[in-house]
């Protein structure tokens, strides 16, 4: 098996990659324009920010597996992968304390002005009454807007700090935002208009594309604090960037509008220059631990599909099929027992959608679970059960409506 890794991944890992006996080609620096040209003979890719396009994937006929080291895969065509059949996983969660961390960092460097002191500090200028003004966190309400993997974590540093955490969420439930020890809020307006601090964790989609618009932002009090370590497309940054002079906000921003694709480049933008503006160039996941983590992981699924032919974290397996029976096979583990099931399954036009097979202790026995989308005839069965020297038992299951 080739595994090509198309992006940054420690030493460790990519040893730990080759004691699984698979070959790893490891090229870094690959553009994504590249990709297609590297990927013949490849069955598994490993990126982080690489973008996996639908001319990659289709280059890719020997690829099996992509997997994103960090959270979410946007940068990769999920939709065609799927076409392709080509598993799509992920590591959610591993870099969320990271961003969690800087978050906080943000909001204690925007309450007490930090970066400024410094600088002051650094020029020479010793301006204790200036910086010593500062609101302090205790007591106040941080909203948290999403409640995934790095919300909850914001959520509980929160209550380290004795501030008061509250969220909105479509699917957050009173009973949720109990165990969580956050104070549900009807609507995201409302959110922002209790909120001393509101910082933004959600996923990007195009449900929530633009979802912090206007209308949240002018609910904010005046002077409140807002920090997005997400998605710069979730936020208006106009409407962020005309309202921070007139509502005299403080922000702080890891994520930012027209992002460079470089590591090291040139960038400029207005709102950086607009008030009390703390920024830094989208290093949220960036520290040692989380890199780790995300490596890890990234190990863990590869093993999993090389050893047992599952894929932790895959995101592009459909969760619901159009199945209403399931057939269960009993029947003896040799050559051509469940061929000949599947050979008369076909001759009587019946589509499997899913199918498990399980080997029992001693490799004499088998059961396979067969999905179907029709159900079969008696005959059909009839044929199947014919095969005495091979077939144990079968059994035909009607499978409940869920829908």
């Amino acid at each position: 098996m080739r595994v090509l890794v198309a992006d940054r991944l420690s030493e460790d890992a990519l040893d730990e990659m080759r004691a699984l006996g698979v070959e790893v080609e490891y090229e870094p620096h690959v553009e994504a324009s590249e990709l297609p040209a590297r990927l013949d003979g490849v069955n598994v890719l490993i990126v982080r920010g690489t973008e996996v396009r639908r001319e990659a994937l289709a280059a890719g006929k020997s690829l099996n597996l992509v997997i994103r080291a960090g959270a979410g895969t946007r940068n990769i065509d999920v939709a065609f992968a799927s076409e392709r059949g080509i598993y799509v996983a992920a590591t959610p969660g591993r870099n969320a304390h990271a961003v969690a961390e800087l978050a906080f960092t943000l909001i204690g460097s925007l309450d007490r002005r930090v970066p400024d002191a410094t600088a002051a500090l650094r020029a020479g200028l010793w301006e204790k009454d200036e910086f010593a003004r500062a609101v302090g966190l205790e007591g106040r309400t941080l909203g948290i807007v999403g409640l995934g993997h790095v919300g909850r974590a914001v959520a509980r540093m929160a209550q380290g700090y004795a501030m008061h955490p509250a969220a909105y969420g479509r699917s957050l439930t009173a009973a949720r935002a109990a165990d969580l020890g956050v104070k549900r809020v009807a609507s995201l307006v409302e959110l922002a208009r209790e909120s001393d601090v509101l910082s933004v964790h959600l996923e990007l989609s195009d449900r929530t594309r633009g979802i912090v618009d206007r209308r949240v932002l002018e609910a904010l009090p005046d002077g409140a604090i807002f920090v997005n370590t997400a998605r710069a497309e979730l936020v208006d940054y106009d409407a962020l960037l005309d309202l921070i002079p007139k509502k005299s906000l403080r922000v702080g921003l890891d994520v930012l509008p027209g992002e460079p694709r470089e590591r090291t480049s040139r960038y400029d933008h207005p709102i950086l220059h607009s008030g009390l503006v703390y920024a830094t160039p989208h290093i949220g996941a960036s520290t040692d631990r989380a890199q780790t983590a995300i490596a890890s992981e990234t190990v863990r699924i590869l093993r999993s599909f090389v050893t047992k032919g599952e894929v932790p974290n895959v995101v592009n397996i459909a969760q619901s099929t159009w199945s209403r029976y399931q057939l269960v096979v009993r029947h003896v583990d040799q050559v051509g027992a469940l061929a000949n099931v599947l050979a008369v399954l076909k001759r009587h036009g019946i589509h499997i959608s899913q199918l498990d097979n399980t080997v029992f202790e001693g490799g004499r026995a088998a059961c396979a679970k067969i999905r179907l989308e029709a159900r079969p005839s008696e005959a059909c069965l009839s044929e199947i059960m014919a095969f005495s020297d091979e077939i144990l038992h079968v059994d035909l299951v009607t499978l409940p409506n869920v829908a």
